[in-house]
């Protein structure tokens, strides 16, 4: 692959990472309580886009591509995991007001932070139609195609781990900033509830 192939496909790739999604938002969520746990979410769904790329490379995603019943599961499996995610965390929520204490990601579970950021991406199959549709533009027709797909997906989690990093700190840091419970409530409520929305929405259109 050319540089100027490799900077063209990292733009893109900035493009698209500015473009919020079930990934921002997700990372959003666990940034209003700790820096930490938004930063591995971060990785998480850096990871998930590698197992995409892995999937296009070896030709695993072209089955949804020539499957419209395996998208259509893929999909829904996917809504119905960020609708999990969002229902819990507003549950959580609610009980933390109840209680009188602040409402959190459990301090001792960035790991879970992280699987949850992995698993979002992993059931969110245009990711996967992304790098079917992308990768072949960048990749020359003599060159290898599972290692340049490969490199591919690398530029692409390391754009997507950079930017929802600073997304994470950012939130973070105006958490402490504000530092005001009613303020954070309501911050992390928002992002469950847009959470559940998106899984909503991913799940009804899946139906069409």
């Amino acid at each position: 692959m050319t540089l100027p192939s490799i900077l063209a496909f990292t733009g893109l790739c900035v493009l698209l990472a500015l473009t919020p999604g079930p990934d921002t938002f997700l990372v959003l969520r666990y940034s209003l309580v700790r820096v930490r746990a938004g930063v591995a979410a971060s990785m998480g769904s850096a990871i998930g886009s590698l197992v995409w790329a892995a999937a296009v490379a070896f030709g695993l995603a072209a089955l949804l591509e020539q499957s419209a019943e395996a998208y259509r599961v893929v999909k829904i499996i996917g809504g119905l995991y960020l609708l999990y995610l969002g229902v819990s965390a507003f549950l959580a929520s609610r009980r933390a007001g109840t209680e009188g204490a602040e409402p959190a990601v459990p301090r001792a579970r960035i790991h879970s932070s992280l699987l949850a950021g992995m698993i979002s991406t992993m059931l969110n199959p245009k990711v996967g139609l992304f790098f079917l549709a992308v990768a072949p533009q960048f990749i020359p027709a003599n060159g290898a195609s599972i290692g340049n797909t490969m490199l591919l997906g690398a530029i692409d989690a390391l754009v997507a781990l950079a930017y929802l990093a600073i997304v994470s700190v950012i939130a973070a840091r105006a958490v402490v900033w504000l530092r005001r419970p009613r303020v954070t409530k309501v911050l992390e409520r928002v992002s469950a509830t847009i959470l559940a929305v998106l899984g909503i929405g991913t799940i009804v259109s899946s139906a069409e």
